[in-house]
């Protein structure tokens, strides 16, 4: 995403070619494969695989059924509305950098996101002797929960269930059973059983099991094959034919028509019991917290985001603060220079004919050095009373806005009501 926003292909901007995402990101953060690059790349843009997109992909970026997506050279890729806000304020020294690999360049060390990703779009990965598997959750679901806490730092996990009321999952399909969800959220460890969505129908006089969600990270073409093999094998019983009937238009269907003699329900029994119409998730959230990985529950995830949060807010205001002094300094410069039509005849008269400018401004209106400077770049000619006017009335609100940023650093509950304000927006 950074190498993205660092290319510049932003929600509102034309898509690019995957294969110069790609290049950006081996040649300046990521000294290894570009099947690697590309494939992550191409996860992100995938409907099925992340709750909520944060790639927007233009080309064949794979299937459900396990297609495998167009290559590089062929497909197009921008960022969504969406990782922009992954990505919101980087640029006003709200979290570290550090040194790329051949240290030419800084890279971040971690995004000042204003989403929860990591509930929101959960995460799996295999390191050495640990391993993390987080289940996506809903983003309204999260935000009030979130801002529960805020709310209430010493909220139970119970409460924050009635928030957050289960993992959320790109595929839909329905959670089987309360109890593996419990678990995970107060424990961080947990089994949530998903069951595909199903109906029993009538379809041209013979009695079906329609499917239309399926539960997540299955392949749909490999679980319709397996289970004809279990029909030909005789261990599904009471199945004549299964047919594919999902389109692009209509969403996912999948028809299991069955025999005159047979009971739909104990089909659909055996069905989720022999193949992944009913599969398990197993939730294991571990992540690194200041560089240790620890095993979250909840409440924990909330609250590390939360923490991340009051940081980015106070390092962006430091930011805003001291580019607002930076500014004030100027326009006092330009004050001093513009007091009365003496100072200004003074000054035009030193910029024209003197062969030090700068120094001859310093010493006659006691100006600094980075004063001097932005007199110097004015164009004289420019200088009339609607700029005088401009110039107190930019004064006047840079002192105001000044006085809201120390005010926002001095006050944590105005930090708060920032981070709530934030997070209701991304809500929004």
């Amino acid at each position: 995403l950074f190498g993205m926003y660092e290319l510049g292909v932003l929600s509102n901007r034309p898509y690019k070619k995957s294969a110069r995402i790609v290049g950006e990101v081996l040649g300046k953060y990521h000294p290894h494969g570009d099947t690697a690059v590309y494939d992550t790349m191409v996860r992100m843009a995938q409907s099925w695989s992340l709750r909520y997109m944060m790639v927007d992909g233009q080309g064949n970026f794979g299937s459900v059924d396990g297609d495998s997506p167009a290559a590089m050279r062929y497909t197009e890729a921008r960022m969504r509305k969406i990782s922009e806000e992954m990505l919101a304020d980087i640029d006003k020294d709200t979290v570290d950098h550090q040194l790329n690999f051949d240290d030419t360049l800084q890279e971040p060390t971690v995004l000042p996101t204003r989403i929860p990703n990591l509930l929101v779009n959960g995460s799996a990965g295999i390191a050495v002797g640990m391993a993390t598997n987080m289940a996506p959750h809903n983003l309204n679901e999260v935000v009030d929960g979130t801002i529960a806490y805020i709310d209430n730092p010493d909220i139970e996990i119970d409460e924050l269930i009635k928030y957050i009321k289960a993992p959320d999952f790109p595929t839909g399909g329905i959670i089987y059973g309360y109890e593996g969800v419990k678990e995970a959220f107060k424990t961080g460890r947990g089994r949530v059983i998903m069951r595909a969505k199903t109906e029993i129908q009538e379809v041209k006089g013979k009695e079906c099991i329609i499917v239309t969600e399926i539960p997540y990270q299955v392949n749909k073409s490999d679980m319709i094959a397996k289970t004809v093999d279990l029909v030909k094998e005789g261990k599904l019983e009471g199945i004549t034919d299964v047919k594919d009937e999902s389109s692009g238009r209509g969403g996912m269907r999948i028809v299991y028509i069955l025999k005159r003699d047979a009971v739909a329900n104990v089909v659909l029994n055996n069905l989720f019991k022999h193949t992944q119409l009913q599969t398990s998730f197993s939730v294991n959230n571990i992540a690194l917290v200041n560089g240790r990985p620890e095993l979250l529950n909840l409440k924990d995830l909330i609250q590390h985001f939360v923490d991340h949060r009051y940081n980015v807010v106070y390092r962006r205001t430091e930011y805003e603060l001291r580019k607002a002094k930076e500014r004030i300094h100027i326009l006092e410069g330009f004050m001093k220079v513009m007091a009365t039509e003496d100072t200004m005849g003074k000054a035009i008269e030193i910029i024209r004919f003197h062969d030090k400018p700068k120094e001859d401004l310093i010493t006659e209106f006691d100006l600094t050095d980075i004063q001097a400077e932005a007199i110097l770049a004015l164009a004289l000619r420019r200088i009339n009373k609607a700029l005088i006017l401009q110039t107190k009335e930019e004064y006047e609100q840079m002192l105001a806005v000044i006085k809201d940023l120390e005010d926002i650093l001095a006050r944590k509950e105005r930090r708060t009501e920032i981070i709530k304000e934030e997070l209701l927006e991304i809500k929004e």
